[in-house]
């Protein structure tokens, strides 16, 4: 792996409520606590925490909109996710084909 994992970065995309806002966020271009409570079978309170866990691992940044803040997605904190995801994937697939050696080298020597 290129570089150490952030569990809290994880532990943050980890929750499917996150992820579907983090989703609704992308393709609308941004939104705010009450836009996203419209769309999400959660209160909008319950919207406004899980924000605030996006924003404390640096996944959205906030700005001030009338009385509410504007949501938009960090690209480059995103991205840093999505690399990680796909470095530990790759870890894994490692693991899992050495596994996989082993598993064979043990069957041939059976004589199976």
């Amino acid at each position: 792996m290129s570089g150490p994992v952030d569990d809290d970065l994880w532990s943050a995309v980890g929750d499917p409520t996150r992820r579907r806002m983090l989703d609704l966020l992308l393709a609308q271009g941004g939104g705010t606590a009450t836009r996203l409570s419209q769309q999400l079978p959660v209160t909008r309170q319950a919207v406004a925490k899980h924000l605030g866990v996006l924003e404390r691992v640096g996944l959205v940044h906030a700005t001030p909109s009338g009385r509410e803040r504007r949501y938009q997605v960090d690209q480059t904190q995103l991205a840093r996710a999505v690399a990680q995801l796909s470095s530990v994937g790759a870890s894994w697939d490692a693991r899992l084909q050495r596994i996989k050696q082993i598993a064979e080298a043990i069957q041939r020597s059976q004589g199976g």
